[in-house]
């Protein structure tokens, strides 16, 4: 290339013309045909992901209301369950103190197994006593029954089941407790156990 060349303007544009033309066109990534495709896939993995999660706040949430209207209830019935145990844990007491100086009404047959005539109504209404005449704050005074058991493995033994029930202010709130009472001569064995449900 000359030096009148590289002086003369209009040499020079055909020369960068020129070059332009021999430089390789690079596809823009914007233009790409894949870069749509891409964007909607990851839209739409996105969709079950959020769908995924606000279905666990819900379960959770609903979990957790249940648990605090079971924890109301618990504490709303706790004065009237703990009415109903004093009630019944004190006729079991002055039961026990009957059955030992024989003013207690005792069936006279001893079963051979486990007495179970608490767990009928008919029963238990037929059998049990007050040993307490009211107690106060419960709808009705608190009732035991006393049933003779006969031990195979203790012939010499006089065993009885002592079967409690006291009342808070209602029917319904109601708490049994049990006491197994066995005499062997001068020994007195008391072993006693809570009625987890109601028989009736």
């Amino acid at each position: 290339m000359t030096t009148r060349q590289l002086k003369d303007p209009a040499s020079m544009q055909r020369r960068l013309a020129q070059a332009s033309l021999r430089v390789p066109c690079v596809p823009s990534a914007s233009r790409s045909p894949n870069s749509g495709a891409s964007t909607r896939r990851i839209r739409g993995a996105a969709l079950p992901i959020v769908l995924l999660i606000s279905s666990m706040m819900l379960v959770t949430s609903a979990a957790w209301f249940e648990a605090s209207l079971a924890a109301s209830r618990s504490t709303a019935n706790l004065p009237e369950t703990l009415q109903a145990f004093h009630a019944a844990d004190s006729a079991l007491t002055l039961c026990a103190r009957a059955v030992l100086s024989g003013t207690a009404p005792v069936g006279a047959i001893a079963v051979a197994s486990e007495p179970a005539g608490w767990k009928l109504e008919l029963s238990f209404s037929a059998g049990a006593f007050t040993p307490i005449a009211q107690w106060s704050g419960s709808v009705a005074p608190p009732q035991c029954l006393a049933e003779a058991w006969r031990l195979a493995t203790r012939p010499e033994a006089k065993a009885y089941l002592l079967t409690a029930r006291g009342f808070g202010r209602t029917q319904e709130s109601q708490t049994w407790l049990q006491l197994e009472l066995v005499v062997d001569g001068e020994k007195i064995e008391r072993h006693w156990r809570r009625v987890a449900a109601r028989p009736f």
